[in-house]
């Protein structure tokens, strides 16, 4: 038995391409409005693997705290950071602190949909996301509401912040930091150099020009003394 064609030559090829090159060609050749059109495809198709794999990894480790506890939390995310270190985010080639704050930007702009402000003065950069593309649209979407059913750590330790309810997604901002301070090289903070500040009415990436003014109070909530220099 056959079947009427569903798809035409041109409509199969244009699927199978790359929405990016969609949006080069229309360019080309002078086709505004249908590149404008792609480029809103192009972020429908990067939410969806975006928000998908965020549920999932919440999901994982939502599994792994009710199974095993927060420790089994902390250890996955210790361990899945220095694996993705190794492959998908690998340090900026450049590391003084233009580069630095232009490449924690550009990362960021990696979480669609992240409305994002950026503010300078003479101790620091602050970027502030409001909402968060990743943890912030998980609570935006009801992740953590009982029909989902994401879990919040409950204890209040290193992992927190000194927290409790920390929600699970949260979890991989402060294990960052202390993987940032206990790892190689002088200067703490310097992979990444941002310093998340959960108490602001917003989410905010802190960049301290000298670590020296980096308050002690960031140090102390993740289990960490602030160094002498």
């Amino acid at each position: 038995m056959s079947y009427d064609r569903v798809f035409t030559d041109q409509e199969l090829q244009e699927m199978s391409a790359q929405t990016q090159d969609l949006i080069k060609a229309a360019i080309d050749a002078g086709e505004l409005e249908k590149a404008k059109i792609l480029t809103d495809r192009l972020y429908e198709e990067l939410a969806f693997i975006h928000d998908g794999y965020m549920c999932w990894i919440t999901g994982l480790l939502t599994h792994i705290y009710n199974k095993y506890g927060a420790k089994a939390v902390e250890e996955a995310e210790r361990d899945a950071h220095t694996m993705e270190a190794k492959i998908a985010l690998k340090p900026p080639e450049k590391t003084d602190f233009r580069s630095l704050v232009q490449h924690a930007a550009k990362a960021l702009h990696g979480h669609v949909h992240q409305p994002m402000s950026i503010t300078e003065d003479e101790e620091k950069v602050t970027i502030t996301v409001d909402p968060c593309g990743s943890g912030g649209r998980i609570m935006q979407k009801g992740g953590y509401e009982p029909e989902v059913g994401f879990a919040k750590i409950k204890e209040a330790g290193p992992m927190t912040w000194g927290m409790k309810d920390l929600p699970m997604y949260c979890v991989h901002c402060p294990v960052t930091e202390m993987l940032a301070m206990e790892g190689p090289g002088d200067l703490p903070f310097v992979h990444p150099v941002s310093i998340c500040d959960p108490k602001a009415p917003s989410c905010q990436y802190v960049f301290y020009k000298n670590p020296a003014d980096i308050p002690e109070e960031f140090y102390t909530r993740i289990g960490k003394k602030k160094p002498d220099r």
